[in-house]
């Protein structure tokens, strides 16, 4: 795909994940629920885009299927055996299923597993040779687990998938065992390092020669969005707090580095 062709995709992906998620506090219902499955498609469309522009199409393949693939397994094991998150079940409310696992849930860990990898890349990029991957899938990790302390709130509270067990749970937030966490945790680190590991260029290397634009977009959105979302509209101040903090950790330093750096070029 020719670059400004790829560019111009990846930019108009972003543009409409983040409008469609702009229109969930309008939205009730039916209209809610096919807006919150097209804004994860767009996501992650967005991010497989990004993904091709930095190492081609098979970097973008290698995106989706180690993200994807790994985000499916961790929540088809997840169902059947409680672990690692504890046990939960689907409502079926989410489309289209893949062993007991709507589609759309190995898509939201690749949607946010990209960005967050460029995130660990780039704060870790000065680093000495021997710590910076460990840095840099750390800060990966966090990120996109971080980002469960929104996502999951806002999810069990539309019904889409229930805790059998949802005690204890962090103060503030019922309904999500303190287990499902620590398993986002661990799912996290383990689909960050493999992303971080496959979809290295130049012999190992893992260069910035693209612009950070279209993570720090959906980052910044996701954290600053989610934030402002359950403190305003959805009245979850609380969630709105552990959410912005946690994830503010690493997105915060990652978005003033890239605008110090204005790497904000399209």
């Amino acid at each position: 795909m020719p670059s400004s062709l790829s560019r111009t995709l990846s930019g108009a992906l972003t543009a409409g994940a983040v409008l469609t998620q702009v229109a969930h506090p309008l939205l009730r219902g039916e209209g809610l629920r096919r807006t919150t499955i097209g804004s994860v498609v767009a996501f992650a469309a967005a991010s497989v885009t990004d993904a091709a522009r930095r190492g081609g199409p098979r970097a973008a393949a290698t995106t989706l299927a180690v993200a994807g693939g790994l985000g499916l397994v961790a929540e088809a094991v997840g169902t059947r055996t409680g672990r690692p998150f504890g046990r939960y079940r689907y409502a079926g409310t989410l489309g289209p299923q893949v062993l007991d696992v709507p589609v759309v849930v190995p898509l939201a860990w690749t949607m946010l597993a990209h960005p967050a990898v460029q995130l660990g890349r780039h704060l870790a990029r000065d680093l000495p040779a021997g710590t910076r991957d460990v840095v840099a899938v750390g800060a990966a990790a966090w990120t996109l687990a971080s980002w469960d302390l929104f996502l999951d709130p806002q999810m069990t509270t539309a019904g889409h998938w229930s805790f059998e067990t949802p005690r204890p749970h962090l103060p503030g937030v019922p309904g999500i065992p303190l287990s499902n966490y620590a398993g986002w945790l661990l799912t996290a680190v383990t689909i960050c390092g493999a992303l971080h590991a496959t979809t290295r260029t130049d012999g190992g290397a893992t260069t910035e020669a693209v612009p950070q634009t279209v993570p720090a977009v959906l980052l910044g959105w996701t954290w600053l969005g989610s934030a402002l979302g359950n403190a305003a509209f959805f009245r979850r101040p609380v969630v709105a707090a552990y959410g912005g903090v946690a994830m503010g950790l690493t997105v915060l330093p990652y978005l003033r580095s890239v605008l110090a750096g204005r790497d904000v070029r399209p």
